[in-house]
């Protein structure tokens, strides 16, 4: 396994921001191939997301800012089009985690630390080269290999529905 300054990080997905979904399928799921492997909202912190898995098991996000949000407005100041948002690797432990990335003498920024079963935190573009890195530590593993039983265009049409994050 990679390990990143010693945190025994792996490789988890690629979050595209864009300002909708719905127009960005017949790039990332019609040409590219992406299956949908699920999505929802985090209301609390102001997006929608879906994901897509791809021949091989990489997975592209596809996230967008729900109304009124704020959530993507520097993002989309600088970056009109959308584009990439972050990388995310995944961590077993946070603590420990957290504790190695400042003794590397980075701060790491929205550290989440207050859901048992979800923690995060970022590491600022002008730290990692020009990219949003988020470590997150999570004990729900999903098999991607079971789609679920909706289409993406019915999650878009209701996502409310499939569940909530944060």
């Amino acid at each position: 396994m990679f390990g990143i300054d010693g945190l025994d990080a792996t490789f988890d997905h690629v979050a595209h921001a864009t300002r909708s979904i719905a127009s960005s399928l017949p790039v990332f799921r019609d040409l590219l191939g992406g299956r949908f492997a699920g999505g929802g909202e985090n209301p609390m912190t102001g997006f929608r997301a879906i994901q897509l898995i791809y021949g091989g098991g990489g997975r592209v996000e596809l996230i967008e800012e729900l109304e009124g949000s704020g959530f993507l407005r520097s993002f989309f100041a600088k970056h009109p089009d959308g584009g990439l948002h972050h990388l995310t690797y995944k961590v077993p432990d946070m603590q420990v985690a957290l504790e190695r990335v400042r003794a590397t003498g980075i701060e790491p920024f929205g550290v989440f630390l207050g859901h048992p079963h979800w923690q995060e935190m970022f590491l600022h573009p002008k730290v990692t080269g020009g990219t949003l890195i988020q470590l997150a530590c999570s004990d729900f593993e999903f098999d991607y290999d079971t789609l679920p039983p909706v289409t993406v265009e019915e999650f878009l049409a209701d996502s409310t529905s499939f569940g909530t994050w944060g």
